[in-house]
């Protein structure tokens, strides 16, 4: 049931990641359970580029450049975990978003799509067993060149998978019902 695994979605980081690869047709899928995304008028926004191999440690290394290079005081930590992240996913899917060139819609909607490409995205990886992250660091506006961005596209972050061999907690949520008031 649909329901027991949006319960059992989880954000599983890269330091949790096990060696083992994504077959390729499972990552094809997770992307195609993203374009069956809703969409306003239907601009479909979501655009992926996807890294596996040495193209994440090419994404990595720029990203701990990009970063030291930007930041007034770049702490070495964070250096070091942009760099390393990269290499300890299976695969890593650069979330974009294309703005409509007609400006049919407003723009959070498009990004409200691509969220929603980005859930669709996760609850498949979930059912695959494969864990997931969207990480959206400050220097993802630094990305244009580097992921080769479209005019009217930008980046709204990375979507790290893996494997894991750790036991995934349980969440805890606090009951709907203090979250909603009924009008009848």
């Amino acid at each position: 049931m649909i329901l027991e695994i949006i319960k059992r979605r989880r954000s599983v980081f890269p330091v949790q990641y096990n060696s083992q690869e994504i077959p390729r047709t499972d990552i094809e899928t997770i992307l195609e359970a993203a374009n069956y995304a809703p969409t306003h008028k239907k601009t479909e926004p979501w655009r992926f580029k996807v890294f596996l191999g040495n193209a994440k440690a090419r994404l990595g290394d720029y990203m701990a450049q990009v970063y030291e290079k930007n930041e007034e005081r770049p702490k070495q930590i964070k250096i070091k975990k942009l760099r390393e992240n990269p290499r300890k996913a299976a695969a890593i899917i650069a979330i974009c978003m294309q703005r409509d060139p007609m400006e049919r819609v407003p723009e959070w909607e498009e990004i409200a799509a691509t969220a929603m490409a980005v859930q669709n995205m996760w609850l498949c990886a979930t059912q695959l067993n494969i864990g997931s992250y969207w990480s959206s660091p400050g220097i993802i506006k630094h990305m244009d060149d580097f992921l080769s961005l479209a005019p009217g596209e930008k980046c709204l972050g990375f979507f790290y998978m893996g494997y894991t061999d750790e036991q995934i907690t349980e969440v805890v949520k606090q009951p709907i019902a203090d979250k909603t008031i009924w009008h009848e």
